[in-house]
């Protein structure tokens, strides 16, 4: 067997395993989401932990920021892994760093997932809002869908892939509905 990855190569894989990491998808975003419903309170009432930054809206933008930045890497990480790019040499550099991007990218967002998730709670008054909201609740569930994937050799060779794809759009769709907004409003405030 070719030691090069392949989107298309045949696997004996059982389709009916795909309902497990979408199961596991739609249970952690419901729960996530039903956690985040039930929250009533004043927005930023409560003083949120926020070292190194003015306020916590800044951290939040910022760390969400770093780890869209860290997204990236791991979309191209994971580009050089399944040989679509030809560039840079081929190395064990590329699992390494696409494996600790992506733990440090989900490190980057569990405080900020808190406060959204326990002070600020689950929104639906603008368009945008209600867009972050949903993406939010459902990022956990895909990080736990991944992480199952990956774990697993019971899926197609694309399957990971694609799951890949939908965190990087999820973290994607929430730095849009938030870390852009706010540095777009704080420009426009000055």
């Amino acid at each position: 067997m070719s030691e090069r990855l392949s989107l298309k190569e045949p696997s004996g894989a059982n389709p009916a395993w795909l309902a497990v990491p979408l199961v596991v998808l739609a249970l952690v975003t419901l729960t996530v989401g039903l956690v985040a419903r039930q929250t009533v309170r004043e927005p930023y009432a409560t003083p949120f932990f926020h070292p190194f930054f003015t306020d916590t809206l800044q951290m939040k933008a910022w760390l969400v920021t770093a780890a869209v930045v860290l997204a990236c890497g791991q979309l191209l990480t994971a580009a050089r892994i399944y040989e679509l790019l030809r560039f840079p040499p081929k190395g064990r550099f590329y699992t390494s760093a696409h494996r600790w991007s992506g733990r440090a990218a989900i490190l980057l967002t569990l405080p900020v997932a808190y406060h959204c998730v326990f002070m600020l709670g689950f929104s639906t008054h603008s368009p945008r809002v209600l867009i972050h909201s949903l993406l939010g609740s459902a990022l956990y569930g895909a990080v736990v869908a991944k992480v199952l994937i990956v774990r697993s050799t019971r899926f197609a060779t694309w399957v990971l892939p694609v799951a890949g794809g939908l965190l990087f759009s999820i973290h994607l769709g929430l730095w849009l509905t938030s870390a852009l907004w706010f540095f777009t409003a704080a420009a426009s405030a000055t």
